[in-house]
């Protein structure tokens, strides 16, 4: 397992720009064992400090914290807007067939089996995730596909389960992809790779950018 340290890329008076390694939470789960955090572990140097967004522990990459509860109201009205843009890669399995494409199907949670979530067309929340192939590889059952991914609604897992309702899981995906998928990987073959956004006080135009560790 990676030393569990994240990285601030970016800090000032309003808003702090994290890089977060795979396997650590976003924010405290239950249990006395899962309060260790990206919120907690920033909040060690800047106590202002709240998350404005969340990546499942599994994933990894780019993180907003807003300093004060009025930069998180901004920050987060943004997202709410959808004016945050963000840019995922992942490693997928089998051949993706087209180089670009859209999956739009809506999501609920799965009520015997949380945290999962399904593709539910009668419950589910509108979802919208668009994909580009950046690199094909391998064969039969090895066969595996680099993406680029913009999602374009922020619903639980919805990468995840989009990817795996069209027949492609991300390698390494604990609750998606085959158990040997995740028996195989020391991690989730997902990271939050780039990430633009307004900034909530200056108003000037801000991107970031992490390298992908897979």
């Amino acid at each position: 397992m990676p030393q569990l340290t994240p990285t601030l890329l970016y800090t000032d008076d309003s808003l702090i720009v994290a890089d977060k390694p795979a396997g650590l939470l976003s924010v405290p789960a239950g249990g006395e064992d899962r309060q260790d955090c990206l919120a907690h572990r920033v909040q060690a140097q800047f106590d202002d400090a709240l998350i404005v967004h969340r990546l499942d522990a599994a994933t990894s990459g780019l993180v907003l914290l807003a300093r004060g509860m009025e930069m998180l109201r901004r920050m987060s009205l943004g997202f709410e807007q959808r004016v945050v843009g963000k840019r995922y890669v992942a490693l997928v399995h089998g051949r993706v067939a087209q180089d670009d494409g859209e999956i739009a199907l809506p999501l609920a949670a799965d009520p015997l089996n949380r945290p999962r979530q399904i593709v539910d067309a009668a419950r589910g929340r509108p979802a919208l995730t668009r994909y580009r192939v950046l690199e094909r590889s391998g064969a039969g059952d090895a066969a595996v596909s680099r993406l680029e991914l913009k999602p374009m609604t922020g619903r639980s897992h919805q990468l995840r389960v989009h990817l795996m309702a069209i027949g492609h899981p991300i390698v390494g995906d604990p609750l998606y992809a085959p158990p040997e998928s995740a028996a195989a990987h020391p991690r989730m073959f997902l990271h939050a790779a780039g990430i633009a956004f307004m900034h909530p006080d200056r108003r000037v135009p801000m991107q970031f950018d992490s390298p992908v560790p897979f």
